[in-house]
């Protein structure tokens, strides 16, 4: 599985639109064969901030950052940045899903 976690900083006249700007290339995304998941957060302590975790099979991110959609979304994210994205991208072996919490259990 490939992980990915990105930390957008939006400029704070974008903060509240945000979620709108990214709507379609979410929805996109999510539809992709290989997306495992997709999901947006904003930070409880930097209205803007937004964090953005995301998962594809192995073979999943090639085909993601050439669709049209992330082509599209990187012309229109740039407007909304104060700063260029921080980024973490991984391979993580033999997962696809979510594992439980082994230090916490819920009844």
């Amino acid at each position: 599985m490939i992980l990915i976690v990105v930390k957008f900083k939006t400029k704070p006249e974008w903060s509240d639109r945000w979620i709108d700007l990214v709507d379609e290339f979410t929805e996109a995304t999510r539809a992709e064969p290989k997306n495992l998941w997709f999901d947006w957060s904003r930070s409880v302590e930097d209205p803007d901030e937004f964090v953005l975790v995301e998962a594809f099979e192995d073979d999943g991110a090639v085909p993601h950052v050439e669709s049209d959609h992330f082509k599209q979304v990187m012309q229109d994210m740039p407007q909304a940045l104060a700063q260029t994205p921080k980024i973490i991208n991984t391979t993580i072996e033999g997962a696809n899903e979510w594992s439980q919490m082994g230090e916490l259990s819920v009844d």
